[in-house]
């Protein structure tokens, strides 16, 4: 099952749940329900937003020293568009 990171709005904490693909979670009940946690004094209809992460570490752009892309080594486009820049 995959494992999916959420962030929620009201403490900022980033969550580790595993869940199903097809399960979209919304909210502080939803993530709770699906993660085991408990939910403490955050009110159930707090939004979590799921966040993108890599090797353990959430990836966002303003953390990077050039949040840039760089261009292609070639300074053409990628073949087939998928270098992933």
């Amino acid at each position: 099952m995959p494992t999916y990171d959420y962030r929620c709005a009201a403490n900022g904490r980033v969550y580790e749940v595993n869940h199903p693909m097809a399960v979209t979670i919304r909210n502080w009940t939803e993530l709770c329900a699906a993660g085991r946690l408990d939910p403490e004094d955050i009110p159930g209809e707090t939004p979590v937003r799921k966040v993108i992460s890599m090797t353990g570490g959430v990836i966002h752009s303003s953390t990077l020293s050039n949040p840039e892309a760089p261009p292609c080594s070639t300074g053409g486009p990628c073949p087939g568009g998928g270098c992933g820049y």
